[in-house]
């Protein structure tokens, strides 16, 4: 092993450890979506049904069952807990960031460092690395992917191609037929844009076609088998519909994306504008074929194909009548290969380049603009502003002096050299400062974790748990961490048998109506979300 070899194993080793498993368990499962996947693969497992997704008993069809198997198979081994549903997203951006890595190295020496940190520290994989989610199984299996493919594009070796379908079957597996769609899509628009349509037709490989086929579709038979609804609730309703209508109310504005995929590649957002705008422009002065395996012309084709991967899932979500954050994370990784192709390029042409200086004041500004928030994290969790004083002071300082660390060391010779190095340092500062300062408060405001905690402290013997008027994030981590089915007022759900329930504070007296004369007792109150928590006695039998 040679000493750069062994000095990228350990800056890898050592930041995909802290941006992606430290304080994995620090904060509990938030949102709807974290309790109710983690819950669906504990459920699962505990039936030990491999094919059918099962929620509260009754079965659950929306999504594939990649994610399901993963936090299977971590709750065998570590047992059922909240870091240990986060795990599995844990390891696969670990495993993207690592497939960035060779590729690079493979293909693109000289960067591969730069590029698979510049994807492992970007906002949208670090923070989605920490999220119980399909997310990151999609975009890690649509990343190797399509590093495969252009692997195949540019040295027509057959086991790359392989690798291409293969890795589309697991995105299958991992969200349903947006992988394999998306891929088309890039792949469709790369190739009219170097004017290699026969690409396409290339691509489609009756061997890789049948490794496609015989990794994704067992599942997808196996359960349409035991679940004849499967196709309607799966197919037409959790994709095509979602897509087309807002059955689900996550509806956006059109050009959503624009600022949230701007979030996403934080703290890199400028420098991978810059990255992108040079092989646009390039091509649209070009508009001629750029094949013919010239040096140059393989540049030019690898910073358009990255471009169409960072662009078309946008385009594509942006068009889709339900929007959420994580739908654009497949597109995320692209921004590390254009980044580090770009730093390639600039620095080629010159050992030593200093960065513009419109362009270093923007991204030290923005890089040190990180550090605000997360000082005074747990102000903003708790008063919902910015605090005045001394605390914005001392925030305000540190932050100026790290900008201007990071804008001096860009404008000399050596800053594109310097560029990982200095961003690294006010990204790891407010990620350690996030973890440490506002964790108490985000786990106090955000997880059921501490209300379900005090609840069961309070219980002299576990008894069903019952909501009313409670948000569903609650609702589904307080099943997640009581691991018993939660009955719901709203719907006409009141249990007969003596019970729990956690009401917003303040509704004694609708709850008294509701229960009909049952004994009621206040048992505490929650203030940091706002609800009490109270015992019902059993209804009478006449």
């Amino acid at each position: 092993m040679t000493n750069r070899t062994r000095t990228d194993s350990l800056l890898l080793a050592g930041f995909c450890a802290f941006l992606f498993f430290y304080g994995l368990g620090q904060v509990g499962l938030i949102g709807a979506d974290e309790p109710r996947y983690a819950q669906v693969a504990r459920e699962m497992l505990e039936r030990h049904d491999w094919i059918t997704p099962v929620l509260g008993g009754q079965t659950w069809l929306e999504k594939p069952p990649l994610y399901y198997w993963q936090a299977m198979a971590a709750y065998a081994i570590f047992g059922v807990s909240d870091w240990a549903a986060r795990l599995p997203s844990a390891l696969d951006a670990t495993f993207l960031v690592l497939a960035i890595y060779f590729f690079l190295r493979r293909f693109r020496p000289g960067f591969e460092i730069d590029g698979a940190l510049i994807t492992a520290s970007s906002a949208g994989i670090t923070g989605y690395a920490h999220a119980a989610s399909m997310d990151m199984a999609l975009a890690v299996a649509f990343t190797v992917g399509m590093l495969g493919w252009y692997a195949w594009r540019e040295t027509g070796k057959k086991v790359y191609l392989a690798v291409f379908y293969g890795f589309m079957a697991l995105g299958m597996l991992a969200k349903g037929p947006v992988a394999p769609f998306l891929a088309a899509g890039v792949i469709v628009v790369y190739a009219a844009a170097v004017r290699e349509l026969r690409t396409v037709l290339k691509t489609l490989w009756v061997p890789g076609i049948f490794l496609f086929c015989a990794f994704a579709l067992p599942w997808y038979f196996a359960v349409q088998m035991r679940n004849p609804e499967f196709f309607r609730e799966f197919i037409l309703q959790h994709n095509l519909g979602r897509f087309s209508k807002n059955l689900y109310h996550h509806t956006e504005p059109f050009w959503y994306y624009l600022p949230i995929t701007a979030l996403a590649l934080v703290p890199w957002t400028f420098f991978v504008t810059a990255a992108i705008v040079q092989p646009v422009r390039l091509w649209w002065a070009r508009r001629t074929p750029v094949g013919g395996g010239a040096e140059n012309n393989l540049e030019s084709q690898f910073g358009i194909f990255a471009s169409c991967w960072l662009i078309v899932p946008v385009a594509f979500f942006s068009i889709s009548q339900s929007k959420l954050p994580g739908y654009i994370l497949p597109a995320i990784p692209a921004s590390g290969l254009l980044l580090a192709n770009y730093l390639r390029q600039h620095m080629e042409q010159s050992e030593a380049r200093p960065v513009a200086m419109g362009l270093a004041i923007l991204h030290a500004l923005l890089a040190s603009a990180l550090i605000i928030p997360a000082l005074l994290i747990a102000y903003l969790i708790v008063q919902h502003r910015f605090p005045g004083g001394q605390p914005m002071l001392v925030a305000l300082a540190v932050a100026f002096v790290v900008c201007a660390g990071i804008a001096l060391t860009l404008v000399r010779k050596t800053g594109l050299r310097m560029l990982r190095f200095v961003t690294l340092i006010p990204l790891v500062l407010s990620l350690g400062a996030v973890l440490k300062l506002g964790s108490v408060a985000l786990d106090q405001t955000l997880s059921a974790r501490p209300l379900a905690l005090e609840i069961t402290r309070m219980e002299t013997h576990r008894l069903p748990l019952a909501i009313y008027h409670i948000r569903r994030e609650l609702e589904y981590g307080l099943t997640f961490y009581r691991n018993q089915v939660t009955f719901n007022y709203d719907w006409g759900r009141v249990p007969q048998q003596e019970h729990l329930l956690v009401a917003p504070e303040n509704s004694q007296v609708e709850i008294a109506r509701l229960v009909g004369g049952r004994r009621l007792s206040y048992l505490g109150h929650f203030a940091a979300q706002h609800v009490d928590y109270y015992w019902v006695d059993a209804a009478s039998v006449h």
